[in-house]
């Protein structure tokens, strides 16, 4: 049996490769595996080598010590991996195949499964709708940062690419389909961005970027990309993106140089609950503040898509409210406005084979968009490092050297 090494959480700030077990068909106990879940019998899964693994800003909460992961959990939920071993229940796949595993572990049979809403699916979690591997309150589905990887329910999960080779020639772009270009595509999508829309998106890392992506894909007049990392912006303008620095002052007053009104037609949150104040404020942690600023700009009965993660346990959180998931939003704004919002994780496999046909037709190529860069396994540490200091990168983690090879 082959070895596994995996990036697993240590505490506050630090991740380490560690040896873990050659993966089962089969959820075994674990750091963070729901007791519920501990012996759960998986011959509908597949066991995959890891063609590409990535961080994600979602890893970067845990890792900052903002959620109650527990030490040692396996990190990891954007995943694309060739087929090495088959549960007996598995009809559709094949040993050898590549494929993109949607970071929502969803079961195929609930009913919420069965309207597409794979983000909520009833059967995975013991704790509450929806899953992700290597995630806090997820379920324990060990995470995908590794060597070999277990996907459960592998028939309805996995995305089968139609060509080996011209997937891995597009490897870099297609790896992105685990979770961040449908997460933003999704963020643009439920905000309402059409063809001809202004478009405003809070949020230059990785899912920020993916949302822009998105918004050009559905045709948007303008999309403006908002942060207050120069490099990010800098990265952003490189597709063809408007900039606003909030660190400068309220987001409107540049909007308005830009468009030559003060607002948009919609929205996206592509920041979340670690979110910082604007202008004079803008290094300060203030939760609210992407929310609030979303809905003053956007005009009245547009959307705002919210794909930025936000949770109910936030030890690190600025006061109690906040480590409790309550935010000071100012909701007679969006009503009074009549403002729609979308929130929640995004549903993978309602975009996730449209958008890789995109990218196999050079349609999209998100990982020149994002910054795409390969690293070892062994390099993920210092590759978490270099991510949490902001860097404009979507570090691309390669644990068997197959894209270099």
């Amino acid at each position: 049996m082959a070895s596994n090494r995996a990036v697993t959480y240590v505490g506050p700030g630090e991740v380490q490769v560690n040896e873990i077990p050659f993966p089962k068909l089969e959820l075994v106990n674990g750091p963070g595996v729901h007791p519920a879940n501990i012996g759960r019998k998986c011959e509908h899964g597949a066991i995959l080598k890891v063609v590409t693994t990535n961080i994600c800003g979602s890893d970067q909460h845990m890792v900052r010590g903002r959620t109650t992961a527990p030490e040692g959990l396996v990190l990891g939920h954007e995943i694309t991996g060739e087929i090495v071993e088959l549960g007996r229940d598995v009809e559709f796949l094949s040993v050898g195949d590549v494929c993109s595993v949607p970071f929502n572990i969803a079961c195929g049979r609930c009913r919420n499964c069965k309207i597409g809403q794979t983000g909520i699916c009833l059967n995975v979690n013991p704790d509450r709708p929806g899953s992700a591997y290597g995630y806090v309150d997820m379920g324990g589905w060990v995470g995908g940062q590794a060597e070999y990887v277990m996907v459960p329910y592998a028939d309805f999960n996995l995305l089968k690419f139609p060509d080996r080779d011209q997937a891995l020639e597009k490897i870099l772009d297609l790896t992105m389909l685990s979770d961040i270009f449908p997460t933003g595509y999704h963020g643009a999508v439920t905000a309402g961005v059409r063809p001809g829309s202004t478009v405003y998106i809070a949020g230059a890392g990785p899912v920020g970027l993916a949302a822009a992506v998105g918004a050009q894909l559905l045709g948007a007049a303008a999309v403006i990309v908002a942060d207050m990392n120069p490099s990010r912006l800098e990265q952003a303008r490189s597709f063809g993106c408007e900039t606003v620095d909030v660190s400068q002052g309220d987001p409107a007053e540049q909007i308005e140089q830009i468009l030559g009104v003060p607002e948009v037609d919609c929205a996206v949150d592509a920041v979340g609950f670690e979110a910082r104040g604007h202008g004079d404020h803008a290094g300060h942690e203030a939760p609210a503040t992407v929310l609030n600023s979303l809905m003053d700009i956007t005009a009245a009965g547009g959307g705002i898509g919210i794909p930025g993660l936000y949770v109910t346990d936030d030890p690190g959180g600025v006061d109690d409210a906040a480590r409790k998931g309550a935010l000071s939003l100012s909701l007679g704004t969006g009503w009074a406005k009549s403002l729609s919002f979308a929130t929640g994780q995004c549903p993978v496999m309602k975009y996730h084979r449209e958008l890789m046909h995109a990218i196999l037709r050079d349609r999209a190529r998100i990982a020149q968009a994002v910054n795409a860069t390969v690293i070892s396994l062994d390099e993920a540490p210092a590759g978490y490092a270099e991510f949490d200091s902001g860097a404009s990168k979507k570090f691309v983690i390669d644990p068997h050297g197959l894209i270099s090879a």
